[in-house]
């Protein structure tokens, strides 16, 4: 950001979200990237998102492309349940 720039507030879906174990964290960033860490293998998928509503539609850098769901403060992201960092389900 240079000095030129106006700072806006982030969406709120941005930050950490993990699945009830911890095994898989993934950080929506306010840029409109994703960084996707699963067990020890840090950064295992990244890409972009967009948000619409309450969606989210993904595109890895590899080109794959996944959609996720916010319901009642949890992303439902195809197969997975992710909960915010620090939520009671999101134990490690």
């Amino acid at each position: 950001m240079t000095s030129n720039d106006t700072s806006r507030d982030p969406h709120p879906y941005v930050g950490m979200w993990v699945t009830a174990d911890g095994h898989i964290r993934q950080e929506l960033l306010p840029n409109g990237r994703y960084d996707e860490a699963r067990g020890n293998r840090r950064s295992a998928y990244t890409g972009s998102y967009t948000v619409t509503g309450n969606h989210l539609d993904y595109v890895d850098d590899t080109g794959f492309t996944a959609t996720g769901d916010i319901r009642d403060g949890v992303l439902f992201h195809e197969h997975l349940v992710l909960y915010r960092e620090g939520d009671e389900h999101a134990r490690q």
